[in-house]
């Protein structure tokens, strides 16, 4: 369905961290084309949200809690299926856009990016254009090779805890960090360990640095 060009593009935003939302909503409202119509927390939430005010475009952090957000894009868009959704990242390794966009975004922004992109991102994406931010874009150049490999073996969630095991962080420290129990991670770390064939730390990290989920020191 079309919007009407006299109508403000209409957006939802999901993060976990309220003083980043109010300032993604400030920089955004201050563009006279642009309305913030709701705020999410963690997935339940969004869906909620996103089937209430079926908002024109989605910015949806990839890291929540709980439920990873390439888990709340698939069911998002299971459930509105025309769901425009900008994935919003402090990761700009390749491997996580090219999950992203399997998952059915239409762009990808790290949050490394000047302000000013997110504003041109959400208009891009609201006129149904796909958008990629320029650091982004030149990962998936660099990594598209590794990303290949691993995409078709490790579940997002599963990338985001090989690159904590590759940075140091025993299972207890990734289960905090990622809103899961000592369990769920700990199965997580023997899943990835069996898909890669890695039976030591170190070849977990050398996996890790092959791919860009780390920089090589």
């Amino acid at each position: 369905m079309s919007r009407h060009p006299d109508r403000k593009i209409s957006v939802l935003l999901v993060d976990d961290h309220a003083v980043v939302r109010e300032g993604y909503r400030r920089l955004l409202e201050n563009e006279p084309d642009l309305a913030v119509v709701g705020e999410a927390a963690a997935m339940y939430e969004a869906l909620k949200r996103d089937s209430e005010l079926k908002p024109d475009v989605v910015v949806l952090d990839i890291a929540l809690p709980g439920v990873s957000g390439i888990e709340t894009l698939r069911r998002l868009r299971a459930h509105r299926p025309a769901a425009r959704v900008l994935m919003f990242s402090m990761h700009r390794d390749g491997i996580y856009a090219t999950h992203a966009f399997d998952a059915g975004a239409r762009g990808y922004l790290s949050k490394a990016s000047a302000p000013e992109r997110l504003v041109g991102a959400v208009r891009s994406i609201a006129a149904g254009h796909r958008y990629v931010s320029p650091d982004v874009e030149e990962s998936l150049a660099q990594h598209s090779s590794s990303a290949q490999l691993l995409t078709g073996s490790l579940s997002a969630r599963e990338l985001e805890v090989l690159r904590l095991l590759a940075q140091g962080f025993d299972v207890e420290a990734i289960a905090q960090r990622l809103g899961v129990s000592p369990k769920t991670a700990a199965n997580h770390q023997t899943s990835i360990k069996q898909k890669l064939g890695a039976g030591s730390a170190l070849q977990l990290m050398l996996i890790a640095q092959q791919c860009g989920l780390i920089s090589g020191a």
